[in-house]
């Protein structure tokens, strides 16, 4: 027999006596749906359907941690993360090999948990020296996930090389000193009259010298555009000659110099170039490191120059900082 209302007459049926009170299956719905708001959605109770409130914005649904009913958690985002290091200084006084790049890593896909705090330490260049190898670069870190190495010194009369991120070039007829794997690559080596190697880069290693008629290039560094505009970083710095000086490789690499070398540019992990003119000649200063941040969509996180670009939220630290996810 059809159900009929309080009054008597039929459909629709009242919610008391067993009916929604509708006559269209979407207000039927909504009148003993449990959901109050735009955003609410409904789930199974232990016994009944419950409201859930919608969350707020950028939380994700997941599963409660005894696995009874959904909740709202913030959620992690992805973020892509350039870390570069100090670049090493180019060796000073009689035939100074180029500085090695700072280390290079950009790491792509990195899930940033919601309200942590990073420590950011960017790393200074290696310092110019006047009748001495060149100094190294320190390292630059991204908390303790990703951490890079300092370039290497280069060479003060085919001695005193040193590895680092990108190793520091030499001369005489020494070899350059190494890289690490996976941040750069080895400097040049002496071209046995004189001219000194150039610095290796995050890309390529420091040139070869020629002799005493031609220092080596700086090894070219790695193109990114994490900024928003394609740069080079950890270029080697050139070292010297009697002749040709070497040229500071792309990202920043200082070039060869007789009396002084030209210094790495600073936030780009550049060596400095080698110097050759006697006691007094000055290597130049390596170039100081970065940290560059970006995901997508608004800005989430805090610290840093931020700026956008392609619809990317954009962070970046040319000093040391706290990036807060």
């Amino acid at each position: 027999m059809a159900s009929r209302n309080s009054a008597g007459t039929g459909y629709p049926v009242e919610i008391s006596n067993g009916g929604t009170g509708s006559s269209t299956a979407t207000t039927a719905f909504d009148s003993i749906c449990p959901t109050t708001t735009q955003g609410d959605i409904t789930y199974r109770g232990s016994s009944s359907n419950i409201r859930l409130a919608k969350g707020t914005a950028n939380q994700t649904l997941a599963m409660n941690s005894t696995a009874t009913a959904p909740e709202w958690i913030d959620a992690p985002y992805i973020a892509n993360v350039l870390t570069v290091a100090g670049g090493g200084g180019g060796g000073g006084g009689d035939e100074g090999g180029g500085g090695g790049a700072g280390g290079y890593t950009e790491t792509i896909g990195y899930q940033v948990p919601l309200s942590t705090s990073y420590t950011i330490t960017i790393g200074a260049g290696g310092a110019s020296q006047a009748d001495d190898p060149g100094s190294s670069g320190t390292n630059t870190s991204f908390g303790t996930i990703q951490s890079v190495v300092g370039g290497g010194g280069g060479s003060n009369i085919g001695a005193g090389q040193q590895s680092g991120g990108s190793g520091g070039g030499t001369g005489r007829s020494a070899t350059g000193a190494s890289g690490t794997g996976g941040q750069g690559f080895k400097g040049g080596d002496g071209g046995g009259g004189g001219g000194t190697g150039g610095g290796g880069g995050a890309s390529e290693e420091g040139s070869d010298a020629v002799a005493d008629t031609a220092g080596g290039d700086g090894g070219d560094g790695t193109q990114t555009s994490i900024s928003g505009t394609a740069t080079y970083y950890a270029g080697g710095g050139g070292g010297t000659s009697n002749g040709t000086k070497g040229s500071g490789g792309l990202g920043g690499g200082g070039a060869g110099g007789q009396s002084s070398a030209t210094a790495g540019t600073v936030n780009t992990g550049g060596g400095g170039g080698g110097a050759r003119a006697g006691n007094t000649a000055v290597g130049g200063a390596g170039g100081s490191g970065i940290v560059i941040i970006s995901y997508f969509g608004s800005q989430r996180g805090t610290g840093g120059t931020v700026t956008s670009s392609g619809g990317y939220a954009i962070h970046t630290f040319t000093s040391s900082g706290t990036f807060t996810s």
